[in-house]
């Protein structure tokens, strides 16, 4: 297995069906459920423990997610009222050195997934067709997104993560 990517890259079908956005949906729905039912016994020493040599600690994936996500959902935002806009990238890495996500109790950004991923799938459902294929662009490699391949990828971006954590679970 792959310890970067557990469960393989996103591949995104090359026609988006009703069925697709809704199964990314269930899954972004999930996994507040998901994450806090596998990190609620880890122990310090487990928060502290690298998925993969020179990868992050299970404290910094669970503060990533929500870092991640926190900023997908504003570009979602962004999308609906701009015209392609071009969207503000951040350095991940950087972040996930910060003091916070290096120390802060990982309840902190459960509980803000949790709301997050409420108003976020209640938004989602809202969506319409026309919806789904507005864009914005991503600055690294002007790649446009639509918002139903966006679904898609913050569905796989948090099962990614989430596999990062089983692998922690498991050691």
């Amino acid at each position: 297995m792959d310890l970067r990517y557990p469960i393989g890259k996103f591949e995104c079908p090359k026609i988006i069906t009703s069925d697709h956005v809704e199964r990314w949906i269930y899954d972004v729905e999930e996994l507040p459920t998901k994450l806090s039912n596998l990190v609620s016994t880890f122990s310090e020493q487990q928060l502290e423990t690298q998925y993969r040599p020179d990868g992050w600690t299970a404290r910094q994936v669970i503060h990533h997610i929500h870092d991640s996500h926190h900023n997908g959902y504003i570009r979602f935002k962004w999308a609906l009222t701009e015209n392609k806009p071009i969207i503000k990238a951040y350095d991940q890495q950087s972040w996930a050195e910060l003091f916070d996500t290096k120390s802060a109790p990982v309840h902190l950004s459960l509980d803000l997934i949790k709301a997050l991923h409420a108003k976020w799938v209640y938004f989602l459902k809202g969506l319409s067709a026309h919806d789904l294929e507005k864009e914005f662009i991503h600055p690294e490699g002007d790649i446009l997104i639509s918002l139903g391949e966006d679904i898609g990828i913050y569905a796989w971006h948090g099962n990614h993560h989430f596999a990062h954590l089983q692998i922690i679970a498991q050691l």
